[in-house]
């Protein structure tokens, strides 16, 4: 049995484990097989973001994180941040499961917006949200500080066209 509860402080030592594994999904994709091994969330960035955001992680049977998302304020809403299943646990719809109870909490919170950037062309990243009801945002609608965060990472390395910001109105 598996539940969706608040992220502890506690659960922080977890969470970059779970998004290293999560990464391997990567390795498929022989031009991004270098996101396997990039990093990831630190704790202190997963403390800062307890902090000034809200996160969630999918608990298993012994009440251990198995999958999170991190949500931080956003312009008009808040921005997903990062969202993670660890690979044993993939495709069993803990993401999925994420992402609703972050858009419920949002609608019950009065949330405008939520925005996120990925993937563009990877099957678990924008045509994943995209069935959530996100849409993919034209650069003439990019808050500045959207386009900063997609500049961001291509600095990083990602080619600019292999990367969208998508928003859902709430």
């Amino acid at each position: 049995m598996i539940s969706i509860r608040a992220t502890r402080y506690c659960d922080i030592p977890d969470l970059p484990m779970i998004e290293s594994s999560a990464g391997q999904a990567f390795l498929v994709i022989p031009e991004l097989a270098w996101v396997a091994d990039d990093a990831v969330l630190s704790e202190a960035q997963h403390r800062q973001l307890l902090r000034i955001g809200q996160c969630w992680v999918v608990a298993d049977e012994h009440d251990r994180p198995c999958a999170f998302i991190a949500v931080r304020p956003g312009e008009d809403g808040l921005h997903i941040e990062e969202l993670a299943v660890h690979a044993d646990r993939q495709r069993q719809g803990l993401g999925r499961a994420l992402m609703q109870h972050v858009i419920e909490v949002a609608r019950q919170q009065g949330v405008v917006e939520l925005t996120l950037t990925t993937f563009r062309d990877i099957a678990w990243n924008a045509p994943f949200y995209a069935r959530l009801g996100f849409r993919i945002l034209e650069d003439h609608e990019l808050s500045a500080v959207l386009r900063n965060t997609l500049d961001t990472e291509v600095a990083h390395g990602f080619r600019r066209d292999s990367r969208c910001a998508m928003a859902l109105p709430l």
